[in-house]
């Protein structure tokens, strides 16, 4: 683990600022859904709420505004009739989902399926 001060290096138990971060972001619930939803290629808002099951539009839209704010999703605007808005990772979003695939790995290693994971 990346040791981001001399305290750290002095004492291994003093929390890493860096995890701490990630944490409080993809630890919000939904965050990392979204993204490892959108790994695998863009997708429309009704898409997503479909593919995320018991997120609420609401709350959708919310996520979606903070991952765009954060740099990790693009939204774009498609012309219409009908007007439609596409979601989709970004380079920099991109270079998380190794880091989703390791977990989700994990968690199917080691967590017991309780079959409310994407409820």
């Amino acid at each position: 683990m990346v040791m981001a001060d001399n305290r750290a290096a002095q004492d291994p138990r003093v929390c890493d600022q860096g995890l701490a971060r990630a944490f409080a972001f993809l630890g919000k619930r939904w965050n990392g859904l979204i993204i490892g939803t959108l790994a695998v290629g863009p997708a429309g808002f009704a898409e997503l709420v479909r593919a995320i099951p018991g997120i609420s539009e609401s709350v959708l839209s919310d996520r979606l505004a903070e991952l765009a704010t954060a740099g990790l999703v693009s939204r774009t605007v498609r012309e219409g009739p009908p007007v439609g808005v596409t979601y989709q990772v970004t380079e920099r979003g991109a270079t998380l989902v190794p880091v989703l695939d390791q977990l989700a790995r994990w968690a199917h290693e080691n967590l017991p399926d309780r079959g409310d994971a994407c409820a």
